[in-house]
Order: C-alpha cells, then structure tokens, then sequence
C-alpha cells in the first residue's frame, strides 16, 4: 500500500475550455494517495470537465496534470473512469462479465483473446464487487447499483488503482447509495485513491474525507469539513460563477 501522506495526482493551473466557453480557470490541487475526494460544485462548475482533464478526455488549454513525478499519459492504465450514467448505453446487447472483460482488452497480446491470468483478473473483479451471480446478465437487465458495480469491476479488472467516477450516486435508490459508500470506503481503507464529482453536500460530508470545490475556478481544498463552510458554500454555488455546461 502506498504511503497515503504522498501526492498520487496533482493539477497545476489546469485550463479547459470548451471552444470559447471556459470550464476550468487555472485550478491547482493535490490528491494524496489513498484519499476518497469529493468533487463538489454546481452545475457547470466544472466537475466533470475535471475529471475528463484528469484522464485526458478533455485536452488542457493551459497547465499540466501529473501522477506521481510522471504525466497521466504515461500510466494511463492506472486510471478507472466512470461516466455519468446518460452516456452508456444500457440497451447495447452485452453480459456482465462481457463489460468486465473489455478492462482487460488494452492488455491483451491478441485482440478477443484472454488469457488465464486476464480470465482470473476478470472473475476477482466481478467477485470483490459481488457480480459473480449475474455474470451472464444482460445489462439492461441489472438494477442501477447492479449497473454502476459492473463499471467498478471493469476498472479493477483494468488493473486500476485510481478511480474518478462521475455522479455515480445519480438514480441509486437509499440501499444502492448505501452498497457504493461501503464499496468506496472499503477502497480507500486498501490505498485505492477516489475522486467522485458529486452535488450533494450532505452526501460528501457524510462519505468524504476531503473535498475540492468549484466553481470554474477553484473555491476550496481539503479536509471536508474545512472545505464545506458557509463561505464556500455561498461562493460556489452562487450561480454567476457557473457557465452551464461544463
């Protein structure tokens, strides 16, 4: 396990725009290793826009993005991305275990062939995230919190260590919420690093242990209760600070 005092991902004046619309000014902050970060802010903050940045999803108009002492580029595979849930198809004809797999494509020797230890990767992912009964699922046919583990587990099976996960919480019923913060925390207690852009402030300082918020520029950082404060709270979400969209 990683010593979680070290920084795993830092930002540096990062600048996204998209065309002439600014989603990002010139945000810095630090992620340590092994922290469970919540991504806060109102809508068009830019808390997406962070997390497409951070797995180059959205290319840098200004500043740099670095994991560890080396550019995301050059661990790519470290990173587990999962987007909001408007942009899966959840009538696409495949199994559960058909998602999983597609963690270990970027591996493989030979495209469409797994080999035992890609196989072993796969059935442990779908194990740790209780998916093993519904393997065979289509996954239209899966409740939400069915839905978003199979996503988790397809970042595991990637071989994964960092996870940025977009409004996860969206559409979960109470005891869906519930099986995602024990799999969150369960992840953060083995070193794992989590970034999770969320709206619901009562959720984050419930769940989370730090915070960064925004509101194009960056408000606050840090423990969450120095970033949840009446202040920042008032700053952040005052909407002439938000551009819609980003």
């Amino acid at each position: 396990m990683a010593d979680s005092k070290q920084n795993i991902l830092s930002l540096r004046a990062v600048t996204v725009r998209y065309g002439r619309q600014l989603a990002l000014d010139s945000v810095s902050c630090d992620m340590p290793c092994g922290s469970m970060t919540a991504i806060l802010g109102a809508n068009g903050a830019g808390k997406s826009s962070l997390l497409r940045a951070v797995v180059g999803l959205a290319p840098l108009a200004g500043g740099e993005i670095l994991i560890g002492d080396h550019h995301p580029e050059h661990a790519r595979p470290r990173f587990g991305y999962l987007p909001q849930r408007h942009a899966v198809d959840w009538d696409f004809p495949i199994t559960v275990r058909g998602v999983v797999e597609q963690g270990r494509y970027a591996a493989l020797r030979f495209p469409g062939w797994l080999s035992a230890g890609d196989a072993g990767r796969v059935d442990r992912a779908m194990a740790e995230l209780d998916l093993t009964g519904v393997a065979d699922r289509q996954i239209r046919r899966l409740s939400g919190g069915q839905q978003q583990r199979v996503f988790l587990a397809r970042a595991l099976a990637q071989g994964a260590d960092i996870f940025l996960l977009d409004e996860p919480f969206a559409g979960l019923d109470l005891f869906a919420a519930e099986e995602l913060t024990h799999v969150l925390r369960a992840w953060e207690s083995q070193g794992r690093t989590v970034l999770v852009a969320l709206h619901d402030l009562e959720l984050a300082r419930r769940v989370f242990s730090r915070a960064v918020m925004l509101a194009t520029t960056l408000v606050a950082d840090g423990l969450i209760g120095d970033v949840l404060t009446e202040a920042n709270i008032e700053r952040a979400f005052r909407k002439s600070h938000c551009v819609h969209g980003a």
